[in-house]
């Protein structure tokens, strides 16, 4: 098949692979979760790498044969360079360069969050810029402003915690399993989201964001309580918590939209997955695009959809690839 693309995905704790077609459909998806990082309340980073180093061979293989396509029929090889762990990261960028090199076929280095912004462009209905995008996730929470396929413009960002991490931390301490973020949404929905005035963060100016305070609200709010009053109040704690996050998140990207004046928003990021957030967002006015919550989580799918508008790399800088564990595209 012309142009298809294989993407190598491992910023984190999840190994994925995917097949994309030259017009953006998804051939494959494939993502393997390691699942043993919950008895240590969050990813152990040399653990991660360990398991990556197991499971991406095959994750890879089952990537090729859902596309019903062999290595010989790939054109292009996307690999996540950074931000993430920057263990994991070697892995898949190790992987991708000695597949490239092997396969002599050209290979696309692509920043992980220029990903999460690129789940939108999959098709069949891909979302044209420019519009403004909110990402979300364990370890980022920005706002962008996107106005080609390759690119976008940083607007704000989080001073602290990232909104997943934030999730993630609450959870913890409402003695949920990690990851954090499904569990407390579950637990939310059996709770009263105005048991609990937390703050949103209202006095931090702009477009940036900052979830330490909201953190520090339910930790003190469950010492007051107690432990036996905090465990028959816990959903209400939850709910109201979660609340607070989503709302911070929505009155920034209103505060972007308005300022803009483009009418147009999307989302991305695994804490885009959350139902209450994905609501918000649907009910702002605008012309919205919410991606599929798999598109939303990590996966090699969105990177493959953002190699489809990068240059490759040159055969020298293909060889001498190397991974960055931390920043941003700008």
């Amino acid at each position: 098949m012309s142009g298809a693309i294989l993407a190598i995905e491992t910023s984190c704790d999840d190994s994925c692979a995917a097949v994309l077609a030259a017009d953006g459909t998804i051939l494959s998806n494939v993502i393997a979760s390691q699942g043993i990082h919950d008895k240590y309340g969050g990813v152990v980073p040399e653990i991660a790498a360990r398991h990556h180093l197991a499971l991406l061979t095959p994750t890879i293989d089952a990537a090729l044969k859902e596309a019903g396509l062999t290595l010989a029929e790939i054109e292009r090889v996307a690999v996540t360079q950074g931000p993430g762990l920057i263990g994991a990261l070697l892995v898949g960028v190790g992987q991708a360069k000695a597949i490239a090199a092997a396969r002599h076929i050209p290979l696309v280095a692509v920043d992980h969050l220029q990903g999460h912004v690129a789940a939108n462009f999959i098709s069949p209905e891909p979302f044209e810029p420019p519009f403004i995008c909110l990402i979300a996730s364990g370890g980022h929470t920005l706002l962008a402003r996107v106005e080609d396929h390759s690119s976008y413009t940083l607007l704000g960002e989080t001073l602290d915690d990232a909104a997943g991490e934030a999730f993630d931390k609450g959870a913890r301490m409402l003695g949920l399993p990690f990851p954090g973020g499904p569990a407390l949404q579950a637990l939310a929905t059996e709770g009263d989201e105005e048991a609990f005035d937390f703050p949103t963060a209202r006095n931090v100016k702009g477009l940036d964001f900052s979830f330490a305070g909201v953190k520090t609200s339910l930790l003190y709010a469950i010492a007051d309580l107690g432990e036996a009053e905090t465990q028959l109040r816990r959903a209400d704690l939850a709910a109201s918590y979660q609340r607070a996050i989503v709302e911070a998140l929505v009155e920034r990207l209103t505060r972007a939209l308005d300022a803009s004046g483009l009418g147009r928003v999307a989302i991305g990021g695994g804490v885009a997955a959350n139902g209450p957030l994905r609501d918000a967002v649907s009910a702002l006015g605008a012309v919205s695009h919410i991606p599929d919550r798999l598109l939303c989580t990590d996966n090699a799918a969105m990177i493959a959809s953002a190699a489809r508008f990068l240059p490759d790399c040159s055969p020298e800088s293909a060889l001498a690839l190397d991974a960055y564990p931390s920043g941003a595209m700008r």
